[in-house]
């Protein structure tokens, strides 16, 4: 496939930095072309943030670019080699159906990856048609940009187009090909690949690369040892990141090797959904059986995964292998520490605390143990504790929460900031809405059976400003119906 004459100049200002690796991170690899693309989904403020024509990427030429029909002038389509630990088991991987069709210079200056996602077979495919449905493209839309708008690191979408053409599964499913946006898809499974597959020498290529793309500054830490700071840089990325997840109840559900970025943005959302009912054990992976991804277990996965990480930079971090050792584990032994920090800071912030007691700690479980123990929603118990109306939190009315909401009063007493100001700091902690999941499912339904998209038109705008606390969020604020059965999310393969 080869580059075609343009006659409206859509703005795409591709590099291919990545191309420059040693060839055994990658294969070069055209996406598959498909049968009739159409846009059904269509990011235009983050098109315009990208430098790109949005009139002409809403024609059939941005269709074409978008199904991979057609190849943007100055790119060079390639298929990424990694590997990683799926669900603790080591496997050698790749992109399976993913296409990188290059990196886009944005206006200000700053380098993100063009991923095409269902684009067709590559050598990494395993057996897999390369394909996806319409169904897991547009939960990834729609999640991704509901994490942005939270303020959560992530990937994001740029645009969804429907392929004209079925892909089978358990059954034939409309096809569909994502167009994800990223700082990269360097991943702790890609450090992985390097080590076990290539050479010292490839691998400090890849973690040079790594260094200067996300960490230019790191040459002025730890005397010099570049390698032992970029995991340093990773581990606080990583706990401040899954902080952030804890925070608003979302449970990832596949916290694989490969699905931990460099960047410490959020990527690959297949299983993942936000929790109701506030439960630790939570998991929404049909396929995780022994809970090793519930949201308790977030960030004890993070610290096994970033020592995986720093297991395949020893060679870099230090010659003598013992001292490479010690020097990684003085490293991971921060995650922890660090990670807490956030998840503490954030929760005193929801709950309009400004700086720290030691009590803190002890109201903040107290709280969380109330609700478990009572079956509390978890985002809207935050919400009514926002709105000042305690008396809709499904704690109201029990002796504990009575004595705990007297204690946090006059918790909030102690600090010089008003009554005001601790409700502003609450609006902006605690989100009004979450992408909840009955709604995630009906405007899927409706797009996947109905060809109806204006029901997740209508999430996203409400989805867009979760902090707003405004009336049109009322009704996506409400819990699910009650269900014998509970909610199970697939990996959409």
């Amino acid at each position: 496939m080869t580059d075609q004459t343009h006659t409206i100049d859509i703005g795409w200002n591709f590099d291919n930095s990545y191309s420059e690796l040693p060839d055994l991170m990658y294969t070069k690899q055209d996406p598959a072309p498909v049968r009739a693309p159409q846009i059904i989904a269509f990011n235009v403020p983050l098109a315009e943030a990208l430098g790109l024509n949005i009139e002409a990427l809403q024609s059939d030429e941005g269709a074409a670019v978008f199904a991979g029909n057609e190849i943007p002038p100055g790119a060079l389509p390639l298929a990424q080699a990694y590997a990683g630990h799926q669900f603790g088991h080591f496997t050698m991987l790749g992109d399976g159906r993913a296409i990188l069709l290059g990196e886009q210079i944005t206006p200000q200056g700053k380098r993100v990856d063009i991923q095409l996602k269902g684009a067709g077979r590559t050598p990494y495919s395993r057996g897999g048609d390369g394909r996806a449905a319409i169904g897991p493209m547009l939960r990834e839309y729609i999640i991704s940009e509901s994490m942005h708008a939270l303020g959560i690191p992530t990937t994001r979408s740029l645009a969804v187009v429907a392929t004209g053409q079925p892909v089978t599964r358990e059954r034939d499913l409309p096809g569909a090909i994502l167009t994800r946006v990223a700082s990269s898809h360097l991943r702790v499974g890609t450090f992985q690949y390097a080590r076990g597959a290539g050479t010292t020498e490839d691998l400090r290529i890849l973690a040079d690369y790594t260094l200067q793309r996300h960490y230019p500054d790191a040459d002025r830490g730890t005397d010099g040892n570049r390698y032992l700071v970029l995991l340093q840089e990773v581990i606080k990325r990583q706990a401040d990141l899954i902080a952030k997840w804890q925070l608003v109840g979302f449970v990832h559900g596949v916290m694989n090797t490969d699905n931990m970025t460099l960047s410490g943005e959020s990527i690959d959302y297949g299983p993942c959904a936000f929790m109701d009912t506030f439960n630790p054990s939570t998991v929404f992976s049909s396929i995780d059986s022994q809970g090793r991804y519930a949201y308790s277990n977030q960030p004890y996965i993070a610290a096994w995964n970033l020592a995986r990480l720093a297991e395949a930079l020893l060679p870099l971090i230090h010659e003598d292998e013992d001292e490479a050792i010690k020097l990684a584990e003085d490293a991971l032994a921060s995650f922890t520490e660090l990670y807490y920090n956030h998840w503490l800071a954030g929760m005193r912030a929801k709950l309009g605390i400004f700086h720290e007691e030691e009590q803190d700690e002890a109201l903040i479980k107290s709280l969380l143990g109330m609700m478990q123990k009572h079956g509390a929603d978890y985002t809207n118990t935050f919400r009514a504790l926002t709105l000042n109306q305690p008396e809709i939190a499904a704690l109201s009315g029990t002796t504990e929460f009575d004595s705990w909401y007297t204690q946090w009063q006059e918790r909030l007493g102690r600090q010089e900031e008003s009554e005001t100001e601790s409700r502003e700091l609450m609006r902006s902690s605690n989100p009004a809405v979450i992408p909840r999941n009955h709604r995630v499912e009906e405007a899927l339904e409706a797009a996947e059976q109905q060809g109806d998209f204006s029901v997740m038109e209508r999430l996203l705008s409400v989805l867009a400003n979760p902090y707003a606390y405004s009336p049109e969020q009322e009704e996506y604020a409400a819990v699910p119906p009650e269900s014998p059965r509970p909610y199970r999310t697939y990996c959409g393969t």
